[in-house]
Order: C-alpha cells, then sequence, then structure tokens
C-alpha cells in the first residue's frame, strides 16, 4: 500500500484528487491544508495542518509518504492578486524550497507538481507542445512566473538529486470549489480555479446585465472540468511514463470568452438574445490566448478529456446552486 500525501488537498483540484483515490484500496492518503477539510475528507484521510512553508512542517507532512501531489500555492484573499506580486512570489519560493526539499529528504518515488497554464501565457505556437516551454518567452505575471519557478525546482531537484518528478499544467479549469474558508475566516481564492471562466460563471449565476469580464471577449481557454483534471493527474501519478515528464492537462478545445460566456449564460437559464458583455481592463499581464496541444498526455498518460463544457458547465451551475461542495 502506498501512502500519498497531497498538499492543498481541500481545494478544488484536490479534493477531486483525493475522493478518487481514496476509492482506491492500494492507496492511503494524508491530506495538508490550513482550510477546513470536509468531514468525509476527515474521516478517510490523515489530515495535517500547518504551514509547509515551515522546512520542519514540510518533513511531517511528507513523513512514511512514498508520493506528493504538490498542489498547495498562494491563495489571495480577492480576485485582485495583482496588487500583491511579491507577496506571491515570495510565498510560493518558499513553499516550493521546502517542501521539494522534504520530498527530496524523505526520498519519495514520485513528486507529481501541479502547475499551470500561466507559464505559457505568452506562448508564440498553438497548439501549444510541452517543448514548447524552452523557446517560449518568460511570463510576466506574477502568477506565471511563480508556477514556473515552480517547475524549475523539480527539474533542478532531479538533476542535483535524482528527485523523481512529474510536472501537470492544468488548463482553463472550472467546477464548484473545495473548502475555501482560511483560518481566518476569510474567503480565498481557489488558485487552480481559472478565473476567467470563474468570473463569468459567478456573473452569469448572479444575472449580471451586462456581464462582465475583466481583458478582451476574444481572449481563449481551453474550458476544463475538475473532475477531468483530477483524473488527469492521478493518470500522470500512476503511470511509469510519466516520471521526469511535463503534460498539458486540458480540454482540446479552444473557445472564446465570448462563446464561454454564452454556454455559462444559457446554462443559467437566461435568454442567449439577452446576454451583453462589458470589457473591463485587467490590472496584470495575461494570457490572451490559451490552447495548449494535449497530444503527450493522451499518447503516454492514455488520458484525454472527457467532458465537453456545455455538459460541464451545466452540471458545475446546478452544483452551486445546491451549495457547490465537491
Amino acid at each position: 500500500m502506498s501512502r500519498v500525501l497531497v498538499t492543498g488537498g481541500a481545494g478544488a483540484i484536490g479534493s477531486a484528487v483525493v475522493r478518487r483515490l481514496l476509492a482506491d484500496p492500494q492507496y492511503e492518503l494524508r491530506v495538508s491544508d490550513p482550510r477546513p477539510a470536509p468531514q468525509w475528507m476527515r474521516e478517510g484521510c490523515e489530515i495535517h495542518v500547518g504551514d509547509l512553508r515551515a522546512p520542519a512542517q514540510a518533513l511531517a507532512a511528507a513523513n512514511g509518504c512514498s508520493q506528493v501531489i504538490h498542489l498547495a500555492s498562494y491563495a489571495p484573499p480577492t480576485a485582485e492578486s495583482s496588487a500583491l506580486p511579491h507577496t506571491r512570489l515570495a510565498f510560493e519560493t518558499t513553499l516550493h524550497n521546502a517542501v521539494i526539499g522534504a520530498a527530496i529528504e524523505r526520498r519519495v518515488e514520485r513528486f507529481v507538481y501541479v502547475s499551470c497554464a500561466m507559464v505559457f501565457e505568452r506562448a508564440e505556437l498553438f497548439p501549444t507542445p510541452e517543448d514548447h516551454l524552452p523557446n517560449c518567452p518568460v511570463p510576466l505575471s506574477a502568477d506565471g512566473y511563480a508556477r514556473l519557478t515552480g517547475e524549475r525546482y523539480c527539474s533542478a531537484a532531479h538533476d542535483e538529486h535524482g528527485l523523481p518528478y512529474t510536472i501537470c499544467r492544468p488548463f482553463g479549469v472550472y467546477g464548484p470549489p473545495g473548502p475555501s474558508a482560511a483560518p481566518d475566516g476569510e474567503s480565498h481564492v481557489d488558485p487552480h480555479i481559472d478565473p476567467l471562466v470563474r468570473e463569468l460563471l459567478d456573473g452569469a449565476l448572479a444575472g449580471r446585465r451586462p456581464l462582465e469580464l475583466h481583458g478582451s471577449a476574444e481572449q481563449t481557454r481551453t474550458p476544463t472540468h475538475v473532475d477531468d483534471a483530477a483524473e488527469g493527474i492521478i493518470a500522470a501519478l500512476r503511470s511509469p511514463a510519466g516520471a521526469n515528464e511535463d503534460f498539458n492537462i486540458a480540454s482540446a478545445r479552444e473557445l472564446a470568452a465570448a462563446e464561454i460566456a454564452r454556454i455559462a449564460w444559457v446554462a443559467c437559464g437566461e435568454d442567449p438574445d439577452a446576454l451583453a458583455l462589458k470589457p473591463l481592463p485587467t490590472g496584470e499581464p495575461g494570457a490572451q490566448r490559451s490552447w495548449p496541444s494535449v497530444d503527450k498526455a493522451r499518447e503516454l498518460l492514455g488520458w484525454q478529456a472527457r467532458v465537453a463544457a456545455e455538459q460541464g458547465i451545466a452540471r458545475t451551475v446546478r452544483e452551486l446552486r445546491i451549495g457547490g461542495a465537491l
């Protein structure tokens, strides 16, 4: 039996990952997250609560674990995280250093780092394959740079210490959130939910007229349901072919923000003819086009996204209306 540490396990993707691993008797689970774990998670998992930026806490969390899925990252108190770029970079650099250091010390068999699409925010090749990263201009946003730094930590730890790693980059993730209350009682943004898709869903649910979005209605995403993202991460964890590789975890279907808005609007029962969009200025750099190649994950992991945007967004709307907890 393998014991898996899931950092950030009380978030949207983390909850979906944990639920699936709990259904497999070959795994024992430890979840490390400062956010409250739901009852089903407390019953099925060992819970570690501590600041993983502290090396001693990271070592304690990883003790006895043969695999780590590292989802923990900076969760800003509001969506306006662009006002805190130094805070984000300092937080994530310290976090990655401690957690990866613990994985090296505990000699884990596989370290899965969950990065994000923002490492490709300045991509020049579409659909964007994983091997474009060395030639892709460095991200301008603190979010993208912090995640890219985490990826570099993984490859450096492998080169110097032999750490077996896998990098997963979910794109355009949406779905009902995991527990979001921080210990101080504030509601924090889940860093793995795509902010554009979240903004459009929230606005459609609220029936806002016009429907606001930050940036252009022509910017694109590949909306990926959280369940698909979780299954892709688990496929990467389990597969020998995933060792020391990086994977785009995403739907293959590129949609403009205007089309995502229409799908969300219709899913909320609104009249399609009443949809009007109001673009707003954005406070930080961001990807105007986000369309990854998913060939590598399909060929090496045997994984591909299965939930179409129309079905997944409609399901998410229903779940959010009845409470939304994963």
